[in-house]
């Protein structure tokens, strides 16, 4: 059902089944998939692609200009995948040039008042909580929860399966599969609970346990470790998903455990 109190421009494409509430707008190109509800409120701008199953609550902005000074109007997008929720006055920039898109994956949840910046790339089954601030180019690879309050810095990077902890201050990369906390930001473990919520055997979860000693635990510089690691430890998709993430890290990886 759509409300004849929202506004909807002639060029959007609304699936079937789709619900609009009351006093929102729905800006031209914008595509919204089947079985999607969009609440009273909700400001969609022109670029936005919103995925099928989607619920969108009231107060949300989508597809904004970036907060960029170098933005010169060029065309960009933001690209939800299906089975999203965004809650309450969320808001998504859309993609500068250096990227042109700003995408959310499938089966992911935003919390209340998340601020997601241009051209970042969220993978799926991410969970962001309330009044997370996630500054431009920053990519969370999937099934990564980042606690409420926190603050992510540009280009940082957060690996897959791992947890940030609530109010965290994120200036270095997060490799996957792993605990974050204090301040600065260290390693705080292996988010061994949510890997076996998520299948993982517990051989799985002792070999990346033992992966992370060499990084964190036995004093060794990070290329010392990786060199360690790969002629001590047997090669799995776990070890070789850490190598690459630590290798290929600009702004460097979060520090070891601090006592």
């Amino acid at each position: 059902m759509i409300s004849p109190l929202a506004h909807i421009d002639p060029k959007a494409t609304i699936g079937k089944n789709v619900t609009i509430e009351p006093f929102t707008m729905i800006g031209e190109n914008v595509t919204i998939g089947d079985n999607t509800w969009i609440g009273p409120n909700v400001t969609v701008f022109s670029g936005a692609s919103i995925g099928k199953n989607c619920k969108i609550f009231p107060g949300a902005v989508i597809a904004g200009i970036p907060q960029d000074l170098k933005f010169q109007g060029e065309d960009s997008t933001v690209m939800i995948g299906d089975n999203t929720t965004i809650r309450e006055c969320v808001t998504i920039s859309r993609g500068t040039v250096e990227k042109q898109t700003t995408v959310i994956g499938s089966h992911c949840l935003l919390m209340a008042y998340v601020h997601v910046a241009h051209d970042c790339v969220i993978g799926s089954h991410v969970i962001i909580a309330n009044s997370v601030q996630i500054a431009g180019h920053v990519s969370i690879d999937d099934w990564a929860i980042v606690g409420g309050s926190s603050a992510v810095h540009q280009f940082v990077k957060i690996g897959m399966h791992a947890m940030v902890s609530g109010g965290s201050l994120v200036r270095k990369d997060v490799p996957p599969f792993t605990k974050a906390a204090r301040e600065p930001l260290s390693y705080a473990g292996v988010n061994s609970l949510g890997l076996r919520r998520r299948g993982f055997s517990s051989e799985s979860i002792s070999h990346i346990q033992e992966v992370y000693r060499y990084l964190f635990l036995n004093s060794m510089n990070n290329s010392r470790a990786l060199e360690e690691i790969e002629v001590n430890l047997p090669a799995t998709k776990e070890r070789d998903e850490i190598l690459n993430f630590i290798r290929s890290s600009e702004r460097g990886v979060m520090k070891g455990y601090i006592n």
